[in-house]
C-alpha cells in the first residue's frame, strides 16, 4: 500500500506544533487544507490520528506510535535536500601547475583563499605537462614562461630570484669558503634542467665564462632539486621563495645574499571570458595580490 507523502508531512506538521492553523502558515496552505489531509490520511488508514481538544490538537495513541518515526524521516528528507541545495550552491575551479610550484608555494596558501571564498573548492593538478585549456577541464593554469601564450588572456604575477644555496654538511664536507659568486665554481654544482641557470647568474655578478659553470648533476624539477642540495650533492641555485622553509629550519644555507631574477616569470593563463565566472575571478584576484607579497611582477 502506498501513502500520500504530503498527507503525511501534514500529520507531522500538526502533531509537532498542536495546531491545524499553526501547521497551515507552516506549509503555506490555509487550515481547511491542512484539516483535509488528515481526514484524507485518516480515512486511507482507518485510524484517528488527531483528536481536537480546547487549547488545539493531540496526538492520539495510534498517532503517537507513529509520530516520532515520521517526524525524525522528514527530517532526513529536509537534510537531505539541504545538503544537495549546498552542493550545488558550492562553485568548484580546477588549477593546473607544475607539482613544485603546487607545493612549495599554492598549496601552502589556499587556506586564505578558503576563508575568503569557502563556497568555491580548489581542485589543484600538478603536473609538468602542458594543459590545453580549450581542450581539458582547466579553468586556470599557472605557467613559468615567458608570457607568450597566444589566444589566451595572461595574468602576470612574479619573477622568481634565485639564490645559491647549500646544506650544513656540504659546507663543513668541503670546508666551504664563499665570499663572492666566482668562489662557487670551486665546488660541485647542481643544476636545472637545461643547465642555464648558474652560467647566467655567474655572468650578472660578473664572472667571466668559465667552463666548470656547467658541471654537475641537472634536475628537471625544483623540488628535487632542493632535495639534493638538502642532501649535500652540491650548491644549488634555486627560486628564493621555493627554499624558505628549507632555510629558516636550517636545512639549508644561503651561502650567499646576491639573488638575481629568474628569466623565466609566473604568470596566470586562462580561456578568454573565463574571468567572467565569479569563482575564475575570485581566483585570479587572490592569487594576484599573493604573488606581489612575495616576489616582484615580472618586467613587461
Amino acid at each position: 500500500m502506498t501513502y500520500p507523502l504530503q498527507a503525511l508531512r501534514t500529520f507531522v506538521e500538526v502533531g509537532q506544533r498542536k495546531s491545524v492553523k499553526a501547521a497551515a502558515q507552516a506549509l503555506h496552505v490555509t487550515p481547511g487544507a491542512v484539516s483535509q489531509q488528515i481526514r484524507v490520511l485518516e480515512d486511507r488508514l482507518g485510524v484517528v490520528l488527531l483528536e481536537r481538544e480546547r487549547l488545539g490538537m493531540r496526538l492520539t495513541e495510534a498517532g503517537a506510535s507513529v509520530f516520532p518515526r515520521l517526524r525524525e524521516a522528514f527530517l532526513q528528507i529536509d537534510q537531505a535536500m539541504h545538503d544537495l541545495e549546498s552542493t550545488k550552491a558550492r562553485r568548484s575551479l580546477t588549477v593546473s601547475t607544475v607539482a613544485t610550484f603546487a607545493a612549495s608555494w599554492l598549496v601552502p596558501r589556499l587556506g586564505r583563499f578558503k576563508q575568503l571564498h569557502p563556497d568555491i573548492e580548489i581542485r589543484v593538478e600538478a603536473t609538468s605537462e602542458l594543459v590545453d585549456l580549450r581542450r581539458d577541464r582547466v579553468d586556470v593554469a599557472l605557467r613559468h614562461g615567458l608570457g607568450d601564450y597566444p589566444g589566451l588572456e595572461v595574468l602576470p604575477l612574479m619573477a622568481p630570484v634565485l639564490t645559491p644555496v647549500a646544506s650544513p654538511g656540504f659546507l663543513k664536507a668541503h670546508g666551504a669558503v664563499i665570499h663572492e659568486a666566482g668562489d662557487c665554481l670551486s665546488y660541485p654544482l647542481l643544476h636545472d634542467g637545461d643547465r642555464a641557470d648558474w652560467p647566467l647568474w655567474l655572468k650578472a655578478h660578473g664572472v667571466a665564462d668559465d667552463l666548470r659553470a656547467e658541471r654537475g648533476s641537472a634536475f628537471d624539477d625544483d623540488f628535487l632539486l632542493i632535495r639534493a642540495a638538502e642532501a649535500g650533492q652540491g650548491l644549488a641555485l634555486v627560486p628564493q621563495a621555493y627554499a624558505q622553509e628549507e632555510i629558516a629550519a636550517g636545512r639549508l644555507i644561503q651561502v650567499l645574499d646576491k639573488p638575481w631574477p629568474a628569466r623565466f616569470a609566473y604568470y596566470a593563463v586562462a580561456r578568454p571570458g573565463a574571468a567572467d565566472r565569479t569563482e575564475v575571478r575570485a581566483f585570479l584576484e587572490w592569487i594576484r595580490e599573493e604573488a606581489g607579497k612575495n616576489l616582484s611582477p615580472p618586467q613587461p
